[in-house]
Protein backbone atom coordinates (compact mmCIF):
# COMPACT_ATOMS: atom_id res chain seq x y z
CA UNK A 1 0.00 0.00 0.00
CA UNK A 2 1.17 3.73 -1.04
CA UNK A 3 2.13 5.41 2.16
CA UNK A 4 0.77 8.81 1.07
CA UNK A 5 -2.55 6.70 0.83
CA UNK A 6 -2.17 6.33 5.05
CA UNK A 7 -3.37 9.33 7.17
CA UNK A 8 -0.39 11.16 8.22
CA UNK A 9 -1.29 11.11 11.38
CA UNK A 10 -1.24 6.80 11.69
CA UNK A 11 2.35 7.08 10.22
CA UNK A 12 3.46 9.49 12.57
CA UNK A 13 2.69 7.01 15.38
CA UNK A 14 3.85 4.14 13.70
CA UNK A 15 7.51 5.89 13.56
CA UNK A 16 9.88 6.48 10.98
CA UNK A 17 10.51 8.86 8.36
CA UNK A 18 7.54 11.48 7.34
CA UNK A 19 9.35 13.23 3.81
CA UNK A 20 9.92 16.52 4.09
CA UNK A 21 7.70 16.36 0.76
CA UNK A 22 4.58 15.01 2.06
CA UNK A 23 1.65 15.74 0.55
CA UNK A 24 0.10 15.61 3.66
CA UNK A 25 1.91 17.90 6.11
CA UNK A 26 -0.39 20.77 5.44
CA UNK A 27 -3.01 18.86 7.79
CA UNK A 28 0.11 18.68 10.57
CA UNK A 29 1.09 22.08 10.44
CA UNK A 30 -3.14 23.37 10.74
CA UNK A 31 -3.22 21.54 13.44
CA UNK A 32 0.28 22.86 15.03
CA UNK A 33 -1.41 26.41 14.49
CA UNK A 34 -4.09 25.43 16.60
CA UNK A 35 -1.86 24.49 19.11
CA UNK A 36 0.30 27.78 19.03
CA UNK A 37 -3.14 29.64 19.57
CA UNK A 38 -4.20 26.79 22.19
CA UNK A 39 -1.03 26.77 24.18
CA UNK A 40 -0.88 31.12 24.64
CA UNK A 41 -4.49 30.17 26.85
CA UNK A 42 -2.84 27.12 28.33
CA UNK A 43 -0.06 29.20 29.28
CA UNK A 44 -2.29 32.34 30.99
CA UNK A 45 -4.31 30.03 33.14
CA UNK A 46 -4.93 31.11 36.64
CA UNK A 47 -5.50 27.73 38.04
CA UNK A 48 -4.54 24.04 38.11
CA UNK A 49 -8.46 23.02 36.65
CA UNK A 50 -8.12 25.63 34.03
CA UNK A 51 -4.78 24.22 33.02
CA UNK A 52 -6.49 21.00 32.72
CA UNK A 53 -9.03 22.13 30.44
CA UNK A 54 -6.95 23.75 27.71
CA UNK A 55 -4.22 20.88 27.89
CA UNK A 56 -7.72 18.57 27.50
CA UNK A 57 -8.09 20.61 24.11
CA UNK A 58 -4.65 20.70 23.13
CA UNK A 59 -4.25 17.00 22.97
CA UNK A 60 -7.98 16.17 22.24
CA UNK A 61 -8.33 14.01 25.44
CA UNK A 62 -9.41 14.94 28.74
CA UNK A 63 -6.98 14.87 31.58
CA UNK A 64 -7.97 13.25 34.63
CA UNK A 65 -8.19 15.27 37.92
CA UNK A 66 -5.72 13.71 39.98
CA UNK A 67 -2.95 14.95 36.96
CA UNK A 68 -1.40 17.90 38.13
CA UNK A 69 0.53 20.01 35.44
CA UNK A 70 2.10 23.28 36.11
CA UNK A 71 2.89 26.41 33.08
CA UNK A 72 4.27 27.03 31.68
CA UNK A 73 4.02 23.98 29.28
CA UNK A 74 5.36 23.74 25.81
CA UNK A 75 3.99 21.38 23.00
CA UNK A 76 4.26 21.95 19.61
CA UNK A 77 0.97 19.78 18.33
CA UNK A 78 -0.28 17.85 21.94
CA UNK A 79 -2.33 15.83 20.17
CA UNK A 80 -0.08 12.83 20.30
CA UNK A 81 0.67 13.27 24.04
CA UNK A 82 -1.71 10.75 26.34
CA UNK A 83 -0.90 11.51 30.22
CA UNK A 84 -1.90 8.98 32.68
CA UNK A 85 -3.93 9.45 36.21
CA UNK A 86 -1.93 11.14 39.49
CA UNK A 87 0.54 12.30 37.05
CA UNK A 88 2.51 15.84 38.19
CA UNK A 89 4.15 17.60 35.61
CA UNK A 90 6.27 20.60 36.83
CA UNK A 91 6.97 23.93 35.19
CA UNK A 92 9.05 24.44 32.17
CA UNK A 93 8.49 21.02 30.24
CA UNK A 94 8.29 20.95 26.60
CA UNK A 95 7.02 17.83 24.84
CA UNK A 96 7.58 17.38 21.61
CA UNK A 97 4.89 14.66 20.32
CA UNK A 98 4.60 14.04 16.68
CA UNK A 99 6.09 10.44 17.12
CA UNK A 100 3.62 9.81 20.31
CA UNK A 101 4.36 10.16 23.97
CA UNK A 102 2.64 8.16 26.67
CA UNK A 103 2.67 8.67 30.02
CA UNK A 104 1.03 6.27 32.53
CA UNK A 105 -0.23 6.78 36.13
CA UNK A 106 1.96 8.01 38.83
CA UNK A 107 4.74 9.54 36.97
CA UNK A 108 6.72 12.69 38.23
CA UNK A 109 8.58 14.72 35.50
CA UNK A 110 10.32 17.67 37.16
CA UNK A 111 11.08 21.30 35.96
CA UNK A 112 12.29 21.77 32.44
CA UNK A 113 12.06 18.35 30.97
CA UNK A 114 12.18 17.56 27.59
CA UNK A 115 10.45 15.13 25.63
CA UNK A 116 11.50 14.46 22.34
CA UNK A 117 10.05 12.05 20.18
CA UNK A 118 11.20 13.88 16.79
CA UNK A 119 14.59 14.18 15.09
CA UNK A 120 15.65 14.68 11.44
CA UNK A 121 17.81 12.60 9.12
CA UNK A 122 21.62 13.11 8.86
CA UNK A 123 21.16 13.59 4.85
CA UNK A 124 21.47 17.46 3.98
CA UNK A 125 19.41 15.93 1.11
CA UNK A 126 16.62 14.86 3.50
CA UNK A 127 16.60 16.56 6.46
CA UNK A 128 13.64 18.36 6.65
CA UNK A 129 11.86 15.22 6.40
CA UNK A 130 11.26 13.75 9.85
CA UNK A 131 12.35 10.77 11.64
CA UNK A 132 9.94 9.76 14.53
CA UNK A 133 9.75 7.18 17.37
CA UNK A 134 7.53 7.27 20.51
CA UNK A 135 8.31 7.69 23.70
CA UNK A 136 6.64 5.34 26.72
CA UNK A 137 7.01 6.61 30.34
CA UNK A 138 5.77 3.54 32.52
CA UNK A 139 3.76 3.84 36.04
CA UNK A 140 5.47 5.30 39.01
CA UNK A 141 8.44 6.63 37.25
CA UNK A 142 10.59 9.79 37.95
CA UNK A 143 12.27 12.09 35.59
CA UNK A 144 14.10 14.83 37.55
CA UNK A 145 14.76 18.21 36.39
CA UNK A 146 16.02 19.43 33.09
CA UNK A 147 16.37 15.65 32.12
CA UNK A 148 15.94 15.04 28.36
CA UNK A 149 14.33 11.89 26.91
CA UNK A 150 15.28 11.06 23.19
CA UNK A 151 12.61 9.65 20.55
CA UNK A 152 12.37 6.12 21.08
CA UNK A 153 12.98 5.37 24.28
CA UNK A 154 11.25 3.46 26.86
CA UNK A 155 11.18 4.43 30.89
CA UNK A 156 10.54 1.29 33.33
CA UNK A 157 8.34 0.90 35.54
CA UNK A 158 9.29 2.64 39.23
CA UNK A 159 12.93 3.79 37.15
CA UNK A 160 14.07 7.00 38.01
CA UNK A 161 16.09 9.61 35.83
CA UNK A 162 18.59 11.65 37.46
CA UNK A 163 18.48 15.65 36.62
CA UNK A 164 20.00 16.78 33.93
CA UNK A 165 20.37 13.58 32.24
CA UNK A 166 19.86 12.94 28.31
CA UNK A 167 18.30 9.62 27.98
CA UNK A 168 18.89 8.21 24.12
CA UNK A 169 18.33 4.44 25.82
CA UNK A 170 15.97 2.16 27.48
CA UNK A 171 15.74 2.68 31.16
CA UNK A 172 14.84 -0.96 32.72
CA UNK A 173 12.41 -0.79 35.72
CA UNK A 174 13.44 -0.16 38.97
CA UNK A 175 16.48 1.27 38.27
CA UNK A 176 18.00 4.56 38.33
CA UNK A 177 19.91 6.20 35.45
CA UNK A 178 21.64 9.63 35.28
CA UNK A 179 24.91 11.40 33.37
CA UNK A 180 25.04 12.31 29.08
CA UNK A 181 24.46 10.35 27.85
CA UNK A 182 22.58 8.75 30.82
CA UNK A 183 24.17 5.61 32.10
CA UNK A 184 22.92 2.91 34.47
CA UNK A 185 23.54 4.23 38.47
CA UNK A 186 21.89 1.40 40.41
CA UNK A 187 18.70 -1.06 40.88
CA UNK A 188 16.17 0.35 43.41
CA UNK A 189 15.18 -2.53 45.50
Amino acid sequence: MDQGSINIFERMLAGGIIPGSDPQLPVMWKIIAETITLSAALNASKSVEEIREHLSAITGKQIDNSTTVFIPFYTNFGRHTNIGKNVFINHACSFLDLGGITIEDDVLIGPRVNLVTENHPLDPLHRKSLDLKPILIKRNAWIGAGATILPGVTIGENAVVAAGAVVNKDVPANTVVGGVPAKFIRKID
